[in-house]
C-alpha cells in the first residue's frame, strides 16, 4: 500500500492505520491515497471496534505537501472526502497526536472524534502564510471545536498553541504521559466498550454570540486593510459561513475560495519564499550531514547598537557572550540598551522579569580582548572602516584559540582581505546581520575564498539556531543586498537632482508594497554611514568616473544632515515624523546646476518605480551570473527578509518574470537612450539579455 506510507492492522479488534511518510509525514497524493485505501479496509473490516491514527516518526502529519499544489490539477476533495468518512464513521476514530500537527494535519485530526496528544506537541493552521486558508473543512471544523474568536485568531496569524492550550481550547480530549499510541488504543477501546454516540466536529453548533460578531466584524476590518493578503478575506468569510450555513454548505465555500487563493499571485508568490528559504540552507559542493564545529560560547568585538543586537540573539537560546569595547563609558552604554531592550520586551508580556535576568546573566562584558582566548566563534561589530576592522581581524587571529571560528559583520567590505589579515582565513567567514541585529530575521553568510567548509556550515547551522533565516554570499562588494541596493539609491539620487522630492519617490517605490522608500531608509539608517561608506570607495577608487555619482549623500553628510538622528536628512524631523523641507530642493538644484543636470517637472511614478527597480533587477541577475548568489531565490530571501521587499510580491526576481524579462530589458534600453549610458547604468547583464532573448524565466535559471 503505497510502499508502506500508509499501513492498516488489525490488533485485538483495534483498528490501526500507521503513516509513514518522513521526515515530517506530509500529506502528498501517495499518502491521501494510502488513506482512502486503509479506511477502506476498516470499513469492511467489521471486527474492528474502533480505529486508531498514528504516526511513525518525530511527528504526526505536518501539513500538505506544497509542492502539490503547484500542479494543474490539485484538489482537495479526494482529502475532504476523506475527512468526511471519517467522520462519519458509526465507529470510534482516534487520533494520537505528536511533535507539529499543522495544517491538513490538524484538519485529519479534527475529523476525528477523539484527540490525544503528547504535551510537547504543538497545533496549528499556519496556511495563511502561503497565502490560503485550510481547504479540507479547517475553517468549519474548528469554529465548532473552539469557537470563533480563537478560530480566527489561529487562521489569520498563523500561530502554534501548545497541548495544554489545545486541551483548554476544546481541540483535544486528553493529554498522553507518554506512549501515545498505548493510551490511543484503550481511548478506541474505552470509546467501543461505553457504545454511546461519537462526538463528530461537523456536528457541533457554533454559537453566534456577540463575542462571535465582534470577532468576525474586527477581523472584516483588519482584512480590509490589507488587500495585497487575500486570504485574510477569505479566511473570515468562510468562518462566517460556518456560522450561518449547514457544514456541508460551508465545506463547499471554503473549496471555492482555496482553489481561488491557490491560483492568485500572493500566494504563489508567498510558496517561491516558503521554498526559497529551505532550499537557500542547501550550499552547492557541502553536505547538509556534514561536519560542523561546537558553538557554545561567543565573543564580540564592539557593544554598539549592532554588536548588542547581536549578542541578544545568542544569549536567547541559551549561549553566553562576551561583549569587548574599547572604554568602560561604551561598555556600559551598550549592556544597558540591551536590558532596555529586554525590558520593553517584558514590558509587553513577551518575556518574564526571571527570563530577562536570565539572559542578561548570559552577557559579561570586558575591556580585555584576552577574555575571547576560550570563545568558540568571535564576531567583529566594529565601525565600517576597513582599516579599523582590519586591526581588530588581525588581533582576533592572535588571541583567538585553535579552531575558533572568526566572523565580521561587514556589510560590504572584502572578506577575503579581512580573513587575510587573520593569518588563519580558513577560519574566517562572513556574518552580516541586519540592524537592528535582535529583530531582523536576515543573515548575509559570506564565504570567503579560503573559508573552510566546516565554519560555512558551522554559520548556516547556528544562523537558524538563533532564528534567523541565512542566504549564502560571494565575495564582493556589497555582497548581495547592499550590492543591489546600490543602483537603486544612485537612481533616487539622480531623481532627486532632476527635480523629484523625497516624498513623491518614497511614495512611488511603497505604492509596490516596499515597508519603506529610499530616502525614508537612508535617513533611518543614517545619511552619515552611506556617505562614509561612498568617500570610503572613492578613496581605494572604487567609485565610476562619474563626478556627479552620489553627490547628495556626501553633501548632506558635510551639512550634517545625517536623518533622523540629527532631525534633518532628506526630510527634517518632528521626532520621528519625516517632514518635506523645502532645504533638500535648493541643495539638490544647486547641486544639479554645479553638474550640468536638466531639471524637470515632468518625472511620473512609473519612471521613479522603473528607474529604481529595474537597475536593482539587472544588478541581482549580474549577481547570479557571477555566482554571488548561488539561486535566484537566495535573492528572494535577502531581498523579503532583510529589505523589506513585500513577500507578497515574491522578490525582486520573482517580481522581474511576472514583470517580464524582456519588458526589464528594453526598458533599461530606453533609459539607455534617454540618458546616456556613459558608465554603464542601464547596460544590460549578460544574463539578463541571454534569457530575455530566448524566452526563459530567471526563477527557472540554474548556473552550469
Amino acid at each position: 500500500m503505497s510502499l508502506n506510507i500508509v499501513r492498516y492492522e488489525n490488533g485485538n479488534g483495534i483498528g490501526l492505520v500507521l503513516i509513514s511518510n518522513p521526515p515530517v509525514n506530509a500529506l502528498s497524493a501517495e499518502v491521501v491515497a494510502g488513506l482512502r485505501k486503509a479506511v477502506d479496509i476498516f470499513e469492511a473490516d467489521t471486527s474492528a471496534k474502533a480505529l486508531v491514527l498514528h504516526c511513525e516518526g518525530r511527528t504526526f502529519v505536518a501539513g500538505g505537501d506544497i509542492a502539490n499544489f503547484e500542479t494543474p490539477n490539485f484538489d482537495t476533495r479526494p482529502f475532504s472526502s476523506l475527512l468526511s468518512r471519517l467522520d462519519e464513521s458509526p465507529r470510534p476514530v482516534v487520533a494520537t497526536l505528536h511533535g507539529t500537527v499543522l495544517g491538513g494535519g490538524l484538519e485529519l485530526a479534527m475529523s476525528c472524534h477523539h484527540r490525544l496528544a503528547l504535551p510537547d506537541t504543538r497545533l496549528g493552521m499556519p496556511e495563511v502564510k502561503l497565502g490560503l486558508l485550510p481547504g479540507s473543512q479547517g475553517t468549519q471544523r474548528l469554529p465548532r471545536l473552539v469557537g470563533v474568536p480563537l478560530a480566527l485568531d489561529l487562521m489569520l496569524t498563523g500561530r502554534f498553541i501548545s497541548a495544554q492550550d489545545a486541551l483548554a481550547a476544546g481541540i483535544l480530549d486528553e493529554i498522553a504521559s507518554d506512549d501515545s499510541l498505548a493510551l490511543g488504543i484503550a481511548a478506541a477501546e474505552r470509546l467501543a466498550e461505553a457504545n454511546l454516540p461519537v462526538r463528530r466536529s461537523s456536528t457541533l453548533n457554533v454559537s453566534a454570540d456577540a463575542a462571535t460578531r465582534q470577532a468576525l466584524a474586527e477581523a472584516t476590518a483588519r482584512a480590509a486593510k490589507k488587500p495585497n493578503y487575500p486570504a485574510l478575506g477569505a479566511i473570515v468569510r468562510a468562518v462566517e459561513a460556518a456560522v450561518n450555513l449547514p457544514f456541508s454548505d460551508g465545506e463547499e465555500m471554503e473549496a471555492r475560495e482555496f482553489d481561488q487563493l491557490r491560483l492568485s499571485s500572493t500566494s504563489r508568490a508567498l510558496r517561491h519564499l516558503f521554498f526559497a528559504e529551505r532550499t537557500a540552507a542547501r550550499i552547492p559542493g557541502l553536505s547538509r550531514e556534514g561536519a560542523a564545529r561546537e558553538v557554545h560560547s561567543v565573543g564580540i568585538v564592539g557593544a554598539g547598537t549592532m554588536g548588542g543586537g547581536i549578542a541578544m540573539n545568542f544569549a536567547n537560546v541559551g549561549i553566553p557572550v562576551v561583549l569587548v569595547e574599547a572604554t568602560d563609558e561604551a561598555l556600559k552604554r551598550g549592556l544597558s540598551v540591551v536590558r532596555n531592550n529586554y525590558e520593553a520586551s517584558a514590558a509587553k508580556g513577551k518575556l518574564s522579569k526571571e527570563e530577562v535576568e536570565k539572559r542578561m546573566s548570559l552577557l559579561n562584558g570586558s575591556l580585555d580582548y584576552g577574555s575571547l582566548a576560550s570563545c568558540d566563534l568571535v564576531v567583529e561589530a566594529v565601525f565600517e572602516d576597513f582599516y579599523i576592522k582590519k586591526d581588530v581581524c588581525a588581533r582576533l587571529g592572535q588571541i583567538c584559540k585553535k579552531g575558533a571560528i572568526i566572523a565580521t559583520n561587514t556589510s560590504t567590505l572584502d572578506v577575503d582581505l579581512l580573513a587575510e589579515a587573520t593569518g588563519r582565513p580558513a577560519d574566517v567567514v562572513g556574518m552580516h546581520f541586519f540592524s537592528p541585529a535582535n529583530v531582523m530575521r536576515l543573515v548575509e553568510v559570506v564565504r570567503g575564498a579560503r573559508t573552510a567548509p566546516d565554519v560555512l556550515t558551522t554559520a548556516m547551522r547556528l544562523a537558524r539556531r538563533i532564528g534567523k533565516v541565512p542566504v549564502v554570499s560571494g565575495v564582493c562588494y556589497g555582497f548581495i543586498g547592499n550590492r543591489m541596493l546600490d543602483p537603486y539609491i544612485r537612481e533616487m539620487e539622480f531623481l532627486l537632482l532632476e527635480g523629484a522630492e523625497p516624498q513623491q519617490i518614497d511614495n512611488a517605490i511603497e505604492s509596490l508594497g516596499m515597508a519603506m522608500g529610499p530616502c525614508r531608509m537612508s535617513d533611518l539608517s543614517g545619511v552619515d554611514i552611506g556617505a562614509k561608506v561612498v568617500n570610503g570607495r572613492l578613496e581605494a577608487g572604487e567609485l565610476p568616473p562619474d563626478p556627479s555619482y552620489r553627490v547628495v549623500v556626501r553633501k548632506l553628510f558635510a551639512l550634517g544632515r545625517c536623518g533622523q538622528k540629527t532631525k534633518a536628512g532628506y526630510y527634517r524631523y518632528d521626532g520621528r515624523t519625516p517632514l518635506p523641507d523645502p532645504k533638500i530642493v535648493d541643495i539638490c538644484a544647486d547641486l544639479a546646476r554645479e553638474h550640468g543636470i536638466a531639471r524637470r517637472r515632468d518625472i511620473k511614478d512609473q519612471e521613479i518605480i522603473e528607474r529604481l527597480m529595474y537597475p536593482l533587477i539587472n544588478e541581482g541577475i549580474q549577481i547570479l551570473d557571477e555566482g554571488i548568489a548561488y539561486r535566484p531565490g537566495d535573492i528572494d530571501v535577502v531581498w523579503t527578509a532583510g529589505y523589506g521587499f513585500p513577500d507578497y510580491r515574491g522578490g525582486p526576481m520573482f517580481m522581474a518574470d511576472q514583470i517580464g524579462l524582456s519588458e526589464i530589458k528594453n526598458t533599461l534600453d530606453h533609459y539607455a537612450r534617454m540618458r546616456g549610458n556613459q558608465f554603464g547604468y542601464w547596460t544590460a547583464s549578460r544574463l539578463l539579455e541571454s534569457l530575455a532573448a530566448t524566452g526563459q524565466r530567471i526563477s527557472a535559471w540554474t548556473k552550469q
